[in-house]
């Protein structure tokens, strides 16, 4: 993954030669680890992509996007010898490299070297000097199957040395013990700055072994003449152990601190089980809460309240330990989009925003094919070919933006291009021939992109490898519409398009309002509460249709839920009104009783009653009664074109 960061991160940045460094220090350890480990075929393959990778960082041949696309061609060869080593084939690695040093012979594509980062831990000459490395190994090195050869080779690789071994705390004969490791070693070594290269040298043992570096040009730095000024009686080493603690001093690395603290893997589905034992939980704590609101008894009253604290926090860190940062899944989209740049010919910038956006695993899972999608119809029909973006005034490259943000307790996660935009047009002209719309009908921008995500449909003109059946727009509306998500869709003709998709924080457990109308009683999502007022005595109770408010000055629109849901009997005298957020308006609520906010667990409702969208599930109240959670969005929509009905039939009856 380090590497493949580095890889897409170099073709924006081919002159940052910290990146070259790390791309090449991800190509060494990979090689060390899979020598240890006896994955022979990868260090072999991987030693010769080091080798013409090593010419990029010495500076003889520039990054460009020819050799960033091998590159990323040999990573996915070296996954596939870790992955599937009998089926990796050896001829496809040949290839990979001979195209690699193709391309970095110096011959065919000159360059002028690449200036070298000054380190920033080490006082390192700006040219080539002589270090004095000193390393002494873990007693038990030889036991977990260090050879102490081959480390030394590997540093001899880095340039001209002098070996010395220690032998200063050798013990006698008697006393050897011949599984134990004794020696030290002295190398005294060429080299700009060797630090970095160790580290890689010693990856697996720098924790636990002593390792000093220092340039042999060290006496005659000012620092060590202020030393010797301050002590004029010191030995020649005093100082140069002095220095030598103040460097390791300052080189202590944030990660050393990380190292120590612990973490444990668990698998995904005691994670799952765990959250099915809270949500039990919070339903018989609200069992207990409401047999204790009934009860005269103030012990019982603590203990329900005292329980209804605990249960509340167990279930904010059990929802916390699910919660994963969205940048996970953002990663692996900027490979997405330099292959798709490679195969439409399309220069791309991608960017990405809010990786640090938590949300539940199970919908970081179950959203990767929907933003493969979004991401594909971005770039192959909203990004223009180079000569359509010249002739509309606009950058050669176009840019790709994917962002996540927290809106109350959704994510909003949008993918937005700078391309033509969405030609209405063209869509009802697909929409008519495809049998969705007829000549007459008549539809809001708005209700016309929502066709995009119908079965089938597309308005590609030829279907391609990446797209043209009309099949991958229906899977994201699917998916997201079974993580009670919405998706809205937003276009400038000439400027681009923004698909935003608003989900859930998590699946599992939500904060609702309980409301009553009849006898029956409904959760509504709170996130969707804005506020509740009283239905005022004025409002025509027989009216079938559309009613509004005026609440502090604005119109507000409201539905009855008792005509919606044909509830029987008569309405309460004083009907309240929750006023609930709807796509970019409000909409009211007409219920008989708020009874009041409670934690809800949802529960899945049943193959039989999957078709009725107005409800997203239901939860079982403390009483063992059930309650049908409200989908505000899929309400009002329904209530609309219940509306439209209603003034339909009565327009007809008046005729």
């Amino acid at each position: 993954e380090l590497l493949e960061h580095g890889l897409l991160d170099l073709e924006q940045h081919p002159a940052d030669a910290d990146l070259i460094n790390s791309v090449f220090r991800a190509l060494h350890t990979i090689k060390g680890s899979g020598a240890m480990f006896g994955f022979t075929d990868v260090a072999a393959f991987v030693h010769e992509f080091e080798t013409a990778f090593d010419r990029v960082r010495k500076g003889l041949s520039p990054i460009t996007p020819e050799l960033v696309g091998v590159a990323l061609d040999a990573k996915d060869h070296v996954h596939a010898l870790i992955e599937m080593p009998d089926i990796a084939a050896t001829g496809a690695g040949d290839a990979i490299l001979a195209a690699l040093r193709a391309i970095v012979e110096p011959d065919r594509f000159p360059a002028s070297p690449m200036p070298q980062p000054a380190s920033v831990t080490h006082a390192a000459p700006a040219t080539t000097g002589r270090w004095r490395i000193r390393f002494r190994l873990p007693e038990d090195a030889l036991l977990h199957g260090t050879n102490p050869l081959l480390l030394l080779g590997e540093i001899a690789d880095l340039g001209p040395c002098e070996v010395t071994a220690l032998v200063d705390t050798v013990p006698t004969l008697d006393l050897i013990d011949p599984e134990a490791s004794y020696l030290g070693w002295q190398v005294d070594l060429t080299h700009p700055d060797p630090t970095a290269a160790l580290d890689d040298v010693f990856l697996f043992l720098k924790d636990s072994m002593e390792l000093t570096i220092e340039p042999l040009a060290a006496l005659a730095s000012p620092v060590l003449d202020i030393l010797a000024e301050d002590n004029p009686a010191a030995e020649p080493d005093e100082p140069i152990a002095e220095l030598t603690a103040l460097r390791a001093a300052r080189d202590q690395r944030p990660e050393a601190a990380e190292r120590s603290s612990t973490s444990l893997r668990v698998p995904a589905e005691r994670l799952d089980e765990l959250m099915d034992r809270v949500g039990e939980l919070v339903i018989a704590q609200a069992r207990l809460s409401q047999m204790a609101a009934q009860s005269s008894d103030a012990n019982l009253k603590t203990i329900a309240e005292e329980l209804e604290r605990l249960s509340s926090g167990l279930r904010d860190t059990t929802m916390g330990i699910r919660m994963v940062p969205i940048g996970s899944l953002f990663s692996r989209f900027r490979r997405l989009v330099h292959d798709l740049s490679r195969d439409l010919d399309k220069q791309i910038e991608f960017i990405t925003t809010g990786e640090d956006t938590e949300l539940d695993k199970t919908m970081i899972e179950r959203l990767a094919d929907p933003l493969v999608h979004l991401i594909r119809n971005s770039v192959d029909h909203g990004l223009e070919t180079a000569e359509q973006r010249i002739k509309a005034n606009k950058p050669i490259k176009g840019t790709v933006r994917l962002s996540a943000v927290y809106a109350g307790a959704e994510v909003a996660i949008s993918v937005t291009d700078d391309g033509a935009g969405l030609d209405a047009a063209r869509i009802r002209q697909k929409a008519e021939e495809q049998g969705l719309l007829t000549p007459e009908s008549r539809l809001t921008d708005h209700e016309l992109f929502q066709l995009i995500f119908a079965p089938g449909f597309s308005t590609a003109r030829e279907v391609t490898s990446l797209s043209g059946r009309g099949v991958g727009m229906d899977v994201v509306k699917r998916t997201i519409d079974g993580l009670r998500g919405k998706i809205e869709l937003t276009t400038k003709p000439g400027e681009g398009t923004t698909a935003t998709l608003r989900l859930p924080l998590t699946l599992a457990i939500i904060e609702g309002m309980l409301v009553r109308v009849g006898n029956g009683r409904y959760s509504i999502p709170l996130s969707a509460v804005d506020e509740c007022v009283e239905l005022p005595m004025t409002a025509d109770t027989a009216s079938r249709g559309r009613n509004f408010l005026d609440i502090r000055g604005s119109l507000v629109p409201f539905l009855r839920l008792r005509d919606m849901f044909n509830t029987p009997g008569q309405p309460d005298s004083h009907q309240k009104v929750v006023i609930i957020s709807s796509g970019e308006g409000r909409a009211g609520l007409v219920v008989d009783q708020i009874i009041g906010n409670n934690q809800t667990v949802i529960k899945q409702l049943s193959k039989l009653h999957s078709n009725l969208e107005t409800f997203s599930g239901a939860t079982i109240l403390g009483d063992g009664t059930v309650a049908l959670i409200l989908d505000t969005s899929r309400l009002v929509s329904f209530g609309q074109a219940h509306e439209e009905r209603f003034r339909a039939a009565d327009g007809r009856a008046a005729a």
